[in-house]
């Protein structure tokens, strides 16, 4: 099976999929336009995700970074006047050393991330979307600025008039993603942001036409009209797409053959319809491990 992710709803339902399904089986295909330099280093937000969550390390009470972190290096450099985009703890600092210092020797993207995964210990398939440089950028009444510069630095506050992915034109679909959408028919969208999460990854050239050949089962992350967290609604406010349930499947809609939104979402059944996937309903929220694995169970029984 292969898995589109980014942020941190994708991760939640990998916990409960990795019970009741072969981990070295998986496949998944990571959202890179979130990626940043800070301090000399390459930060990969949703790809260290991933790897820390399949090799145990992961906090999941933040869904982010490594649990029992300490952050000595990020205070003293703040003491000195340095205050970073984003707060690394020291554990995962060594973890963005490392694939920095990977690349600089020659390797592309994918090479570092296979090498970070066998030192983790993961027993999936963890790739980045492109070995290319690919950002999300937000234009709001303060100016363009990067994703993480909006929601970390500004807590996602400024009005968002423009998303737009710098350098999807040229970018390419890595090498190991393509080969393994060769093997596997089978592709589940995680219920991320479908704007800066997934859209980057859809939106590398080529990748809706292979897509189109292959079943598709997506999570919907949007209940009602709000999304579960982070600011789905805005970026897809700003790209004129509905915020519901609807709106997700309308944007996969070229090829999408099953959504599975949430039980407690009002939207009626019918309306997907005219987008022509079907749809089954599920507890999304994934509060527990277990609602997860329910969750991962019923996606299962779609494929």
């Amino acid at each position: 099976m292969i898995i589109f992710s980014g942020g941190t709803g994708t991760p939640k339902l990998m916990n409960g999929l990795r019970e009741v399904y072969p981990e070295e089986k998986i496949t998944v295909v990571v959202n890179t336009a979130e990626d940043i330099w800070v301090s000399g280093n390459l930060i990969t937000p949703d790809i260290d995700t991933v790897l820390y969550l399949l090799s145990g390390r992961l906090d999941t009470s933040k869904w982010w970074g490594v649990k029992g972190d300490t952050y000595l290096t990020h205070n003293a450099m703040k003491d000195m006047g340095y205050d970073e985009v984003m707060m690394l703890g020291d554990i995962d600092r060594a973890t963005h050393i490392m694939r920095s210092d990977l690349i600089r020797s020659g390797l592309t993207l994918t090479e570092a991330i296979i090498g970070l995964s066998k030192s983790f210990g993961v027993k999936a398939n963890v790739f980045p979307m492109s070995d290319d440089s690919v950002s999300s950028m937000i234009n709001t009444p303060e100016g363009k600025m990067h994703f993480q510069d909006f929601w970390v630095g500004k807590h996602g506050e400024p009005e968002v008039l423009e998303v737009c992915q710098e350098g999807i034109e040229k970018a390419t679909i890595s090498p190991a993603v393509v080969e393994a959408l060769e093997r596997e028919d089978n592709v589940l969208i995680g219920p991320s942001n479908p704007i800066t999460s997934i859209g980057p990854i859809i939106e590398l050239p080529g990748m809706r036409d292979i897509l189109k050949e292959k079943k598709v089962i997506a999570v919907s992350p949007i209940i009602g009209t709000e999304p579960v967290s982070g600011p789905a609604g805005k970026l897809m406010t700003a790209r004129d797409i509905e915020v519901s349930s609807y709106g997700v499947a309308s944007y996969y809609s070229d090829f999408l053959d099953h959504l599975i939104i949430d039980e407690r979402d009002p939207i009626e059944d019918s309306r997907f319809k005219e987008i022509g996937c079907s749809v089954s309903r599920n507890d999304t929220l994934m509060k527990t491990v277990d609602i997860s694995r329910n969750l991962a169970e019923t996606v299962l029984r779609q494929f």
